[in-house]
């Protein structure tokens, strides 16, 4: 094989369609096999078929391929709480948003079941996790004042709308009935309802 022909296929690789959703499946694929921590960035892009620099251009490390999502959902669920009916409580607003993302998950029932594994398997990834459920806290708190909600309120109630999320994410990744996931939150609140008087 020429140098001219070893060098079009090198661009042709490099240059193809859905990098970056290669390299994801990689990484799922690699992570699920053979545990997080013993993957490399290197095992991943020649699974791709991609190069390292690819990987890079990317994804700052390994564990981001796991984690580069969360703005999207994190934007998903404030703009939609942001933009619910005015006439909700604020801890309705809040659940409408994350309701929003019920549609996206069930879509992907396998694909998050086994991220949520990898990440339960790895205790850094857990931390990681936590870092970025906190961060929508935070976030959300900020939609609640632009909603009217005061201090300590919004704070309270965006910390309260995420435990509820984060609960009833877990029984919906491990649930055999393959309910909705907002079938689920819905549930949780109602349950949550009826041990504290809160709207």
């Amino acid at each position: 094989m020429s140098v001219s022909v070893i060098m079009y296929a090198r661009i042709m690789t490099r240059w193809e369609p859905d990098s970056r959703g290669r390299l994801e499946m990689a990484a799922l694929e690699l992570y699920l096999e053979q545990g997080f921590d013993q993957t490399t960035v290197a095992q991943i892009a020649e699974r791709a078929g991609l190069t390292e620099r690819t990987f890079f251009r990317h994804f700052a490390d390994k564990r981001e391929v796991l984690f580069s999502g969360g703005a999207t959902f994190q934007s998903l669920i404030t703009s939609t709480a942001a933009a619910a009916d005015h006439d909700l409580g604020p801890l309705d607003a809040a659940m409408v948003g994350f309701e929003a993302v019920g549609a996206f998950f069930q879509d992907r029932r396998t694909l998050v079941q086994q991220r949520h594994s990898i990440i339960a398997a790895n205790a850094e990834l857990q931390e990681r996790e936590l870092i970025k459920l906190q961060s929508l806290a935070v976030a959300l708190a900020d939609t609640l004042r632009g909603r009217g909600v005061s201090d300590p309120s919004a704070a309270l109630i965006a910390e309260v709308a995420g435990a509820v999320f984060k609960i009833s994410f877990e029984v919906w990744v491990t649930d055999a009935e393959s309910r909705d996931l907002a079938q689920v939150l819905r549930q949780s609140l109602g349950e949550l309802r009826s041990l504290a008087s809160i709207t």
